[in-house]
């Protein structure tokens, strides 16, 4: 018996992201008794595999395959239902990204297991498997019980933490049976932003909303976010009319992110936008109307023109690093 927990590689590097899943399984491995199983599908290095050994796992499973050239639903999903039954595990951990997203339904249906998408903590009881999740844009918080042998979830970014736990781990090739039909995606490029932070891996995001007035005032946000080591975003309006690039939209409709810190400046708060960033752990809010919504989720509001309030913080910043 055992808990798997698939661990997603960037260009064969680990992210934060992968040590808090098995920091997260290494906590349920110890109420169940259970050890911690890492599943790697790509070519990472063995030093770069044995690291997930620091956050408790004693087991890596390494995937090499010459088809596996990126993420295929259909064939990540036979991969991970075999790793299951070689390795007896009874929970299966996953990021709640878009990978999470698009495998482990696939698995559910496969394993005819139960699956509990966004939980943001460790199961309070495993008889029955009971799990909380946040709801209703993270006004509310829902208790799901789940009776299946098998139990599947998916994490919310930056809700549980990383925990070091040095623990002896052995890295073992896997090699699962794979048919040439399961191949049904063929990737023929893969292009890459450069150059910037991505939001999804941002821990500081700095976001712009109508109150900036108009693109030609979007330099304060982009070198506030510069000296914070920050990723830029902004609510749908602003990406609607063209002032900044799509994928820098963040919200319901747009990218969900949970960053430690979110900078919103000059936005108003709407229901759709909160449910997009309200897994941050801390929320500034600056608006010139205190009686925006955004205030009622910040943890910090400052009441004021966003023109004026940024560079003020700018400057700050400045004065900080150079001290």
């Amino acid at each position: 018996m055992s808990v798997l927990v698939y661990t997603e590689n960037w260009d064969g590097k680990f992210k934060k992201l992968s040590f808090e899943l098995i920091s997260y399984a290494n906590e349920i491995a110890k109420k169940l008794n259970s050890t911690v199983v890492a599943l790697s599908i790509g070519n990472v290095a063995e030093d770069e595999l044995k690291l997930l050994g620091n956050y408790g796992a004693t087991k890596v499973l390494s995937v090499v395959h010459d088809k596996i050239k990126g993420l295929d639903n259909q064939v990540f999903t036979s991969i991970i239902a075999q790793a299951v039954e070689k390795e007896k595990s009874t929970v299966v951990v996953f990021a709640h990204n878009n990978t999470g997203k698009a495998i482990a339904p696939r698995l559910s249906v496969r394993l005819k297991a139960g699956l509990v998408a966004g939980v943001t903590a460790v199961p309070a009881s495993f008889k029955p498997f009971t799990v909380v999740k946040k709801v209703f844009t993270s006004k509310a918080l829902s208790t799901v019980v789940v009776n299946t042998p098998v139990q599947i979830v998916t994490l919310l970014q930056n809700t549980y933490g990383i925990i070091e736990t040095a623990t002896p781990v052995v890295v073992e090739a896997f090699h699962p049976q794979i048919q040439d039909a399961e191949f049904t995606t063929d990737i023929k490029e893969v292009s890459k932003v450069t150059g910037k932070i991505l939001l999804t891996d941002a821990e500081i995001v700095v976001s712009g909303g109508r109150g900036m007035k108009g693109p030609e005032n979007w330099g304060v946000i982009e070198e506030l976010a510069s000296l914070l080591g920050a990723a830029t975003a902004c609510s749908r309006p602003v990406s609607d009319e063209g002032w900044r690039p799509h994928d820098e939209h963040t919200g319901q409709t747009g990218k969900v992110i949970a960053p430690n810190l979110y900078i919103a400046a000059g936005i108003s708060g709407a229901i759709q936008h909160l449910g997009g960033v309200s897994g941050s752990k801390c929320i500034v809010a600056i608006n010139k109307d205190p009686d925006a919504p955004i205030f009622e989720a910040a943890d910090y509001g400052i009441v004021g023109d966003v023109l004026k309030v940024l560079p003020e913080m700018i400057a700050a910043v400045k004065e900080l690093k150079n001290s």
